[in-house]
């Protein structure tokens, strides 16, 4: 039996405290961006000069500015300080929801929702979690905050067009600045504030790392592919609503109807074919099978737009590849990102995941309102095809997990030696330790790790 190390202890009180009321705000923050994605191509429509193109601006918008922002933000909060930074996020991500509450126009909603994108507090929150967590306990922490992003996307799926229904475009967004207030109550409310706030590898950007992060290749293919992805998806909903209501016949308030079916059925099926990627260590057969199904997916919404079933059916395969990608992408990235530069890839990857929902919408709107809905569909799957291309000579990824332990104390040369040590134990691939951190950061397999062996070289320092 394994010896009980301390990274094998449970989380206490306050962590878990943490890491849900976190989880929270990043949820509740997500469902403001998410909310109008099911119905605004349709609401935005009747709004003083809409035009395609800028009804895909306005969806799209918060992409750029939460591209831009995101990295300025958790390094503005390594001077400032993680709540006052998060809280500004959070009022301007506020005055967004209200100014584009207020417009009567297309150019009020698009300045409104790039207000809300540069209220990018993602990695600031990402920051916090780690502030509050120990070592041993980050990956769940990071898990809950991962899963809330989920949830988010699937309650707005299904509440958006009954909400819409209820109290129109103005009243979703007045809703999405309550739900924004209500993540700052939680923020002084709930969260605790950390003893101590310092830099985290595994968690947060370091600017001078980001020339190693580019010179990964396999790096940036999953780059390349959660740009693609959220591409599609943007661009996708700048239409698909269109479709349901306009050729399904679909009022948007029970448009619902059509989602929250597609959603559970696509969540219950990718489960196994996670299981066949993770368990059964399938991960690049897994990836390409499911970016063929949602270049499928978009190839057939050209052809059976007109058909309820046809159009049911294509959802299903579309959401199924598109959740278990989403899953998948940054497992890919934990799994390949060398153990100390975790939280730079992530940077750079989350980066480029809202450049791509920016492109998604702008590439859409133009597409839509020069050529027509059908083109847009061919636009996505050429997209789809051409990352299938781009993934197809990825090399397969490494099973491995990230593995943080803390060692604090340790000099420069002890850290030196412990790292040699770390890297002859059975079943341990990398080992990081930097001794200013007071972590050794390690990935490992661990259906092989010795824990014997690790105990023993963690017990002689």
């Amino acid at each position: 039996m394994k010896p009980a190390f301390e990274f094998d202890t449970p989380m206490t009180r306050q962590e878990l405290r943490a890491s849900l009321s976190l989880a929270v705000i990043y949820m509740l923050r997500m469902l403001g961006m998410f909310l109008i994605l099911p119905v605004f191509a349709v609401l935005a429509r009747d709004l003083p000069d809409a035009t395609p193109l800028k009804v895909g601006v306005a969806l799209s918008a918060y992409g750029l500015t939460q591209a831009v922002f995101q990295i300025p933000f958790g390094l503005w909060s390594d001077r400032l300080g993680r709540k006052p930074v998060i809280t500004a996020g959070l009022l301007l991500f506020v005055l967004g929801s209200i100014v584009a509450a207020l417009s009567d126009s297309i150019a009020g909603v698009i300045a409104g929702r790039s207000l809300q994108g540069a209220g990018a507090v993602a990695a600031v929150v990402m920051a916090l979690a780690a502030d509050l967590t120990r070592e041993e306990h980050r990956t769940k922490a990071m898990a809950l905050i991962g899963i809330s992003i989920g949830i988010s996307f699937a309650v707005s799926m299904v509440a958006g067009p009954v909400l819409s229904h209820w109290m129109g475009l103005k009243g979703l967004f007045w809703l999405i600045a309550g739900l924004a207030v209500a993540s700052i109550i939680v923020l002084y409310g709930v969260v605790p504030s950390p003893a101590v706030s310092r830099f985290h590898r595994d968690a947060q950007v370091r600017a001078a790392s980001f020339g190693l992060v580019f010179r990964q290749p396999e790096l940036l293919r999953l780059d390349y592919g959660i740009f693609s992805l959220h591409l599609i998806l943007t661009a996708t909903f700048v239409v698909l609503p269109l479709i349901i209501k306009d050729r399904l016949g679909l009022a948007t308030e029970d448009h619902w109807h059509l989602y929250l079916p597609v959603f559970v059925l696509a969540i219950v099926c990718m489960v196994p074919f996670v299981i066949l990627a993770e368990k059964k260590r399938k991960m690049k057969p897994v990836f390409l099978a499911f970016i063929a199904l949602v270049a499928l997916a978009d190839t057939g919404f050209i052809l059976l737009a007109e058909h309820f079933w046809g159009v049911f059916l294509l959802l299903f395969v579309f959401f199924t590849g598109f959740n278990l990608l989403e899953a998948t992408l940054p497992s890919m990235v934990s799994k390949i990102a060398p153990p100390d530069l975790k939280g730079t890839a992530m940077g750079v990857y989350s980066t480029a995941q809202f450049l791509g929902a920016f492109v998604g919408g702008v590439g859409a709107g133009w597409i839509h309102g020069h050529y027509g809905v059908a083109p847009v569909f061919l636009f996505c799957a050429v997209i789809a095809l051409l990352w299938l291309g781009v993934a197809l000579f990825m090399k397969a990824p490494r099973h491995l997990s990230s593995l943080l332990v803390n060692v604090e104390g340790i000099s420069s040369a002890q850290a030196h030696a412990l790292c040699g040590r770390l890297l002859s134990v059975t079943g341990i691939a990398e080992a990081v330790v930097v001794a200013e951190d007071g972590v050794a950061y390690l990935k490992v397999d661990k259906d092989r790790l010795d824990h014997a062996l690790l105990a023993e070289a963690l017990a002689s320092f």
